[in-house]
């Protein structure tokens, strides 16, 4: 059964098992997402995405044992730290908070973690942790990224016209429109492009095989001013946003039964 860990009693947490029960734990982050979307864009993604995933879960096993920890709000982004509003931890301290509630849920007996990444930044830290923890406690950390962005049925949400998509543009805008429509400023949208040294790079990206890793100011308007965003957001809708949480949800279900039958004693 799927339930939030913050509400269940300490006599209902005892009687939990522990050994079959999967801990899933959202990261996400607060920091800018352009002109029309809010800092919370992926702290309120992080709080959605798992609801998404309960109903595509529960479709599969109405019994799947899972307990949703509360959000990790804040997370690694050191790239957006130049624009106003957006917060970071640096990485040891990141990596050291993470341990600690890791620490203290496999003291209670838990053996399955999933770390849910809600923000890119943090996805480093996740993987690194996840093979430390398994070294010092034994129990198993699972890293899953939450959106499937690169999916075909998510990609083409994007509009016909919008060049590029990447960090604040048009998917995520769009998730924002489905769950908190109320926060986004659509018509302050901006387009950002690549800037500086990526003009004209073919080898070179923001991430894959070769890449830098990329300051938010890399990415400029027409004119040269930093926006923080790839792409033009502007063709952004909740329709789109509830197609992407859906597939994305969807995309993790293989994943997620998986780890609920691992044999942690093979």
């Amino acid at each position: 059964m799927i339930q939030n860990y913050r509400d269940l009693t300490r006599k209902e947490m005892e009687a939990i098992d522990k050994e079959n029960t999967i801990v899933l734990i959202p990261l996400g982050a607060i920091e800018q997402h352009g002109s029309q979307a809010p800092l919370g864009t992926d702290m309120m993604i992080a709080e959605a995405m798992p609801q998404y995933i309960k109903k595509e879960l529960v479709k599969e096993d109405p019994d799947f044992p899972m307990l949703i920890f509360p959000v990790i709000p804040i997370g690694l982004s050191i790239e957006h730290l130049n624009f106003s509003g957006s917060v970071s931890f640096k990485p040891d301290t990141y990596y050291h908070m993470l341990y600690e509630i890791a620490e203290s849920i496999q003291h209670h007996g838990f053996k399955k973690l999933v770390f849910l990444v809600c923000h890119g930044g943090n996805r480093p830290v996740a993987d690194m942790l996840s093979r430390q923890l398994r070294h010092d406690f034994g129990i198993f950390t699972f890293v899953l990224s939450s959106g499937a962005f690169l999916d075909p049925v998510v990609q083409a949400t994007i509009s016909p016209e919008n060049h590029w998509d990447f960090h604040g543009g048009e998917m995520e805008t769009s998730m924002v429109m489905a769950i908190h429509p109320e926060t986004v400023k659509l018509g302050l949208s901006e387009t950002g492009y690549k800037s500086g040294g990526y003009k004209g790079k073919k080898a070179l990206n923001f991430s894959g095989a070769a890449s830098i890793n990329w300051m938010g100011e890399d990415l400029r308007t027409e004119d040269g001013r930093p926006i923080g965003i790839g792409g033009d957001p502007r063709g952004a809708t909740a329709e789109k946003g509830e197609i992407i949480f859906k597939r994305s949800a969807e995309t993790l279900i293989p994943a997620l039964l998986e780890i609920r039958d691992w044999d942690i004693n093979a």
